[in-house]
């Protein structure tokens, strides 16, 4: 069975960073129980460095041994899958040992050593898609990861198609300080790639530097309409970052998503998303 690629949409979903067990573990539950509620096959999403912050002194998260033990205990105690981004190829098969897929960040997305690590260890990878790369050119980071799984089986004897690579967009930069979501990216990243195609809400109204003391600020209030469209548009799933309390949150608190409105805006998603999907298989 595909991890990243079913029939049914996915929403990959957390925090930005990793915190205490009671933030952790609030957010996963709440997770847990929206997808029962939408038939929605969710991953539970959090990262134990923040190694690329706007500020110098910005929170990064619990470090790798601890991340990863919290991450495990969100899986034990939810059932849900769990994913993280890694930065240094060195990361990638300790990680491995403890979540069901590995992210690389966007500004990563070119690391060959990097891409093959991830490759190479069989997981689940969900390779985010650069802000400055042209959906084609995404062609590229996936082949890394295919050429990383050709060069090595996980230690656990599972191999995994190229069904379990997903990319993830989030807009382009245009010099502006702004990300532009091309509503055309998801087709051809699809045609480009043959992968399944994510979306990133929350990323997507980022403003990095902007925010106070030279941290990342954002425009939430645009998520809704930005996530409905590439519903409709062709993503087949969703990444979207929450937390109870954005304003308490570490890392990117003026994009998460509050906990509390994420039902309701993610339900709205899924109707658009089989609506869409309905409609186009009565055009053929």
């Amino acid at each position: 069975m595909s991890l990243l690629f079913e029939p049914s949409p996915l929403l990959i979903a957390g925090p930005c960073v990793l915190e205490s067990d009671r933030v952790n573990l609030a957010i996963a539950e709440a997770l847990a129980a929206l997808g029962q509620r939408l038939n929605l096959r969710v991953i539970y999403k959090g990262s134990f460095d923040k190694a690329n912050r706007s500020a110098p002194d910005a929170p990064r998260g619990p470090g790798l041994e601890a991340g990863l033990e919290a991450l495990v205990r969100v899986r034990e105690v939810t059932g849900l899958p769990v994913l993280t981004d890694v930065h240094e190829p060195d990361q990638a098969a300790r990680a491995a040992q403890s979540v069901d897929a590995l992210q690389v960040p966007a500004f990563l997305c070119r690391q060959t050593d990097l891409l093959e690590a991830v490759g190479r260890t069989g997981k689940a990878v969900n390779i985010k898609k650069g802000q400055w790369m042209a959906p084609e050119a995404m062609a590229g980071a996936v082949a890394k990861v295919e050429r990383g799984r050709s060069l090595g089986v996980p230690a656990d004897g599972a191999v995994v198609g190229k069904a379990d690579i997903a990319v993830t967009e989030r807009g382009t930069f245009f010099g502006y300080g702004d990300l532009v979501v091309d509503m055309r990216s998801f087709a051809r990243l699809k045609q480009a790639t043959g992968v399944c195609v994510l979306f990133d809400a929350t990323h997507s109204v980022q403003q990095p530097g902007r925010g106070p003391r030279g941290e990342s600020g954002g425009t939430r209030e645009h998520i809704p309409a930005l996530l409905l469209a590439a519903a409709a548009a062709g993503a087949e799933g969703f990444f979207m970052e929450t937390h109870p309390d954005p304003e308490s949150s570490p890392s990117d608190r003026a994009t998460v998503w509050p906990l509390a409105a994420l039902g309701d805006l993610v339900e709205r998603a899924v109707e658009v998303w089989h609506a869409a999907r309905a409609r186009s298989g009565a055009a053929l």
